[in-house]
């Protein structure tokens, strides 16, 4: 008698589910210490469904294939010189914002899904995150390894994983993860697997790897390419999760939907670096944030919701404020960057006349209003000779730990500012959201390293800016301050000039 061909369910159930096994000399609690404490209640892990069931042979089969096709891109990228044939020498400060902000997060996750796949008793959980740890893993190096190619010609790359704990605005990237991988496994899953992954990495990386492919980085375009089919299943992953908890137990859902509200406004304060980035970074610009905003949250995330409606999950609290907040975020964060360049890890620069023209048209309703004056009187002195740079330190926001900048709901003439108080020390805060998220958790919140804080305290290699750069590991002059002037705009005015003689 011919044996019964297995289903492919089947036999992925006998390469995963079933290589487990019930625990006999120790206790299942004692070996997963952290799956109960939140309050969520599972009844049956087996309801845990991966729709793309990948095992391990396949997996690797699969990595390696984009890594031969990735490295081949990036090695005739090197050889033929190619970051010479980018749109504008600027367009390299993107590549620092990357780096530094964002591959190291890649490996906040690849540790922080490593765990939580270890603390989750479900074998179908488990094997998902071990595949989620190594995609995680293996994108932090391929883009180190894609943006080292810059780092032999352009300055302000080396140092990245000093200047990830320690520069001002990294923090941002970096409360976020540390926030996450001090959760427990779940709120771990739903802020990384969903909030972000799911509801919010289109923004990130849609924005980046269009713009990188706008303005002639091919090598930077292959890995997020590279990248996506890992992402399509990171965002299965995402929703996967939300949909299993919420069909476990009626009791999950108040949990996970303040754990939405909460990580998406986590999200929304982080993703604000993108949006500084698509709006004035870019020489060639791919669309507006607020355009990015519109199709990727409001209209993609509009449809999530409605679909998660039958759950009973709620579109997060203030994601109408996140709304408005589209038409002025991506000018304030600029506006920040340009006065507080000098220390940074990156240029910043005034837009010119065209790119004036650009916002105008983009952000009708606001940019000629609210930012275009600014900007122009700042342009103004800086050909007077007299460029404006922030000499103090701004106050930072105690949950997000963004300076406050950010302006009220309804009046962008007025900054936004909350307080709350607890164990006698009043803490301060950019917005309702921030406020909310520290009032739930008091006693995390009251540990964040903020990094003005600490400059303040003697804590970040003296009491002066030239001390605190040198901690920083930033050249002054060469890897910060004034694009116009500095050693990256001369480096790029050479090969310019280089490709019209050869060209004539």
């Amino acid at each position: 008698m011919t044996a019964k061909k297995l289903s492919l369910k089947q036999r992925y159930e006998f390469l995963t589910r079933d290589l487990d096994w019930e625990p006999s000399y120790q206790s299942a609690d004692d070996i997963y210490p952290y799956d109960k404490f939140e309050g969520i209640k599972i009844k049956d892990w087996s309801g845990w469904e991966d729709p793309f069931r990948l095992t391990m042979d396949s997996y690797w089969k699969f990595q390696a294939e984009k890594e031969r096709k990735l490295y081949a891109v990036i090695d005739a990228f090197a050889q033929n010189n190619g970051q010479t044939g980018v749109s504008d020498g600027r367009y390299i400060n993107v590549l620092k914002v990357f780096l530094t902000g964002i591959s190291p997060e890649e490996y906040q996750a690849h540790r922080g899904f490593a765990f939580t796949g270890r603390h989750l008793r479900g074998a179908g959980t488990r094997v998902a995150c071990q595949m989620q740890s190594l995609d995680e893993l293996r994108h932090v190096q391929t883009q180190i390894h894609t943006i080292s190619h810059y780092n032999k010609y352009f300055d302000g790359m080396s140092e990245f994983p000093i200047q990830h704990d320690r520069v001002f605005y990294l923090s941002v990237p970096k409360s976020f993860f540390d926030d996450a991988r001090t959760a427990g496994p779940f709120e771990f899953m739903v802020a990384v697997g969903f909030a972000f992954e799911y509801v919010l990495t289109n923004l990130l990386f849609v924005p980046f790897m269009s713009g990188a492919a706008y303005n002639g980085d091919m090598s930077t375009v292959t890995f997020g390419f590279s990248a996506q089919s890992d992402e399509s299943r990171h965002m299965t992953l995402g929703i996967e999760v939300i949909k299993f908890l919420l069909e476990q137990h009626p009791d999950n859902l108040p949990i996970v939907q303040r754990w939405v509200d909460k990580w998406f406004w986590r999200g929304f304060r982080l993703l604000g670096i993108v949006a500084a980035m698509m709006d004035y970074m870019l020489p060639k610009k791919v669309m507006s944030w607020k355009e990015a905003w519109d199709i990727y949250f409001v209209e993609a995330g509009g449809a999530l919701f409605q679909d998660l409606a039958r759950y009973g999950l709620k579109m997060p609290k203030y994601a109408d404020i996140a709304t408005e907040a589209g038409e002025h975020i991506s000018h304030q964060n600029w506006g920040l960057f340009y006065q507080l360049c000098h220390v940074a890890g990156f240029h910043a620069w005034m837009p010119d006349a065209e790119h004036l023209d650009w916002l105008s048209a983009k952000y009708p309703n606001t940019f000629d209003k609210y930012y275009r004056p600014r900007f122009e009187m700042w342009a103004k002195q800086e050909k007077e000779g007299k460029r404006f740079f922030f000499n103090g330190l701004p106050q930072l926001c105690s949950c997000c730990q963004l300076p406050m900048l950010y302006t009220e709901p309804g009046d962008p003439t007025k900054t936004c500012f909350r307080s709350s108080v607890f164990k006698g020390t009043r803490y301060h805060f950019c917005s309702d959201g921030c406020k909310d998220i520290f009032d739930g958790e008091p006693e995390k919140y009251v540990q964040s390293w903020l990094p003005v804080n600490q400059i303040f305290q003697g804590n970040c290699g003296g009491a002066t800016v030239p001390e605190v750069l040198d901690w920083y590991k930033i050249n002054v002059g060469v890897d910060n301050g004034d694009y116009v002037g500095s050693p990256d705009e001369a480096l790029w005015n050479a090969w310019t000039a280089q490709r019209f003689s050869e060209a004539s």
